[in-house]
């Protein structure tokens, strides 16, 4: 079966060249495979390298030699059905740069106290939803024009709007899926190009946050089912699916999708994910499905 390994290099940084690209066909043809000529998707900035004849996980591991510990990104995939019908993203810390509840805390002056947590959470230490309970009561009787305050600060991770405007411009679903708020991945959905979104709901009463969250917590097990289940509403296979996330309660639905990307992902993330990108922007989902620069829409 035929692969390709793709190499992408970061917005700032050390370019690729073509001196890095050959080494790295030489190293999968020492270690057995058969590379063909490299195709360049973006000029210094990602590559790939059609092979055969070796293990995905093998000719990664081919291409660390070469690379080492260099600002890399590398993958290799299956050579077919690389462009896929359905995305779903996380919103915080992958489509937004940050964590909206911890921005949100900065009003309350909790910030810290409750970025502490989060990360505890996001790196699957303590359980999703007894975390985003606990942190909701901090901020009880905050005002809840903090709430548009903090969307006021928000910005997206660069290529987010570029990722979703170019796989709707090739015919495919784009979803936000988060644990968090509904009153941001709505807005986020109209600024990044969504066509739809879930979230969780926060208990707002007289103008004041109650330090509730509305239940059922949408957590892990959610975002996988709504994966599966638009899969089946759609009529497409969970290997024309593409997921992408950086938190513990993303790792189900990159697990479960045909493309799963850890994006600059927490530790225990990035063990459980076959694909991580850590150095490259949201455009890297991009050149994983074989997408050139001149594909870009957005």
């Amino acid at each position: 079966m035929k692969s390709v390994l793709v190499l992408i290099a970061p917005p700032r940084g050390e370019p690729l060249d073509d001196a890095i690209v050959a080494a790295v066909g030489d190293s999968l043809k020492e270690h057995g495979a058969a590379p063909e000529a490299p195709r360049w998707l973006g000029p210094r900035r990602a590559c790939e390298i059609p092979f055969s004849g070796l293990a995905p996980p093998e000719a990664e591991a081919a291409a660390k030699i070469v690379l080492g510990d260099r600002c890399f990104d590398f993958a290799a995939l299956p050579a077919l059905g690389r462009r896929k019908k359905l995305l779903v993203a996380d919103m915080d810390s992958t489509i937004l740069e940050g964590e909206t509840l911890d921005d949100l805390a900065d009003f309350a002056g909790l910030k810290a106290q409750v970025a502490a947590i989060t990360a505890r959470a996001m790196n699957g230490e303590i359980e999703y939803r007894e975390s985003l309970r606990a942190r909701v009561a901090l901020l009880k009787g905050l005002g809840d024009d903090a709430l548009e305050k903090t969307f006021a600060r928000a910005q997206l991770n660069p290529g987010a709007a570029t990722l979703v405007a170019s796989m709707r411009a090739q015919g495919a679903y784009t979803l936000l899926v988060s644990s968090g708020f509904r009153f941001f991945t709505g807005r986020v959905r109209a600024l990044a190009g969504f066509d739809a979104d879930i979230g969780n709901d926060l208990e707002i009463a007289d103008g004041k946050l109650t330090g509730r969250v509305v239940e059922p917590i949408l957590d892990k097990d959610v975002k996988r089912r709504t994966l599966v289940e638009t899969v089946g509403r759609r009529g497409l296979a969970l290997s024309e699916t593409l997921a992408v996330g950086d938190g513990a309660n993303d790792v189900p639905m990159i697990q479960a999708a045909g493309l799963g990307v850890a994006f600059r992902p927490k530790p225990a993330v990035a063990a459980a994910a076959s694909v991580v990108i850590r150095h490259a922007d949201l455009t890297a989902l991009l050149y994983l499905q074989g997408y050139a620069d001149e594909d870009f829409a957005g």
